[in-house]
C-alpha cells in the first residue's frame, strides 16, 4: 500500500481547482478526485471513506447557491467522517463560516485564505500538517476573529492548570471530557475555562464563540 496522502479537491472554479491539483500531484498527494459543487464532494467522500481519503480541499462557497455549500459539506465531513481532515479555503475571511468550523475539534482542520494557495511551500506544508491531524488557520482569520489585537502575551496570566485545560479546549475536548482527562470535577473545569475567557479579555458574546475565541488564541501562540 502506498503511504502518500490522498486528497479530494472541491472548488467551483476550473482555473483553481486544476491549479491545486497540479500543485499537489507536485508534492507527491494523490488526487483522488476533484469536483465542482458539495453534493459531488460529498458522494467521492461517501464511496472512498476515511481508508480512501486523508484530506478534503473545500472552498467555502460553491454552487448552486453560492453561499453556503462548501462549508456545509465540511462540516458534513467532520461529522460523519472525523478521521478524514478538512482544509477550508475562502476567499476573504468569513467569520460566521470559520466560527463553526472551528467550534468542536480543531484537530485535522484548516481554515486559509485562497491567496496563501500561491505560496506553494507555505499551502503544502499546511496540508500535510492538516492531513496528520494539526491545524492551520490563517493569520488573517486569527485576527479577525479575535478582533485585530494580540492575546498571545495574555496566555501568560493563565495558571498551569488553565493551560492545560485551554489545550485540551483545542483538541476540542467536551467539559465533560476535559473533566475526566483531569479526575477534575466538572465545577472545576467551568470556573477553569471561565477564568480563561475573563484572563484573555475575550468580548461577552455568546460561550461557544468565546470558546473558538479561546481556542485561535491558543493555535496562534504554538
Amino acid at each position: 500500500m502506498s503511504d502518500r496522502l490522498r486528497a479530494v479537491v472541491a472548488d467551483d472554479s476550473v482555473l483553481l481547482r486544476d491549479g491545486i491539483v497540479r500543485l499537489l500531484g507536485d508534492a507527491d498527494i494523490d488526487v483522488v478526485a476533484a469536483v465542482g459543487d458539495g453534493e459531488e464532494l460529498l458522494s467521492v467522500v461517501h464511496d472512498h471513506g476515511p481508508g480512501g481519503i486523508d484530506i478534503a480541499i473545500v472552498d467555502v462557497r460553491m454552487p448552486p447557491t453560492h453561499t453556503d455549500e462548501g462549508i456545509t459539506a465540511a462540516l458534513a465531513i467532520r461529522e460523519a467522517y472525523p478521521t478524514i481532515a478538512v482544509l477550508v479555503l475562502s476567499q476573504y475571511v468569513e467569520e460566521r463560516y470559520a466560527t463553526d468550523l472551528l467550534r468542536g475539534d480543531t484537530t485535522g482542520v484548516g481554515y486559509l485564505l485562497k491567496d496563501r494557495v500561491v505560496d506553494v511551500d507555505d499551502f503544502i506544508s499546511a496540508v500535510r500538517r492538516v492531513a496528520a491531524g494539526g491545524s492551520a488557520v490563517d493569520a488573517d482569520v486569527v485576527a479577525q476573529l479575535l478582533g485585530r489585537t494580540s492575546r498571545t502575551s495574555e496566555l501568560e496570566r493563565l495558571t498551569p492548570r488553565e493551560h492545560e485545560v485551554l489545550g485540551l479546549m483545542a483538541e476540542g475536548l467536551s467539559n465533560g471530557g476535559i473533566a475526566e482527562q483531569l479526575v477534575v470535577s466538572l465545577g472545576a473545569v467551568e470556573k477553569h475555562i471561565s477564568n480563561v475567557f475573563t484572563k484573555l479579555d475575550l468580548p461577552r458574546i455568546d460561550h461557544a464563540h468565546r470558546r473558538v475565541l479561546a481556542v485561535l488564541t491558543f493555535l496562534n501562540s504554538r
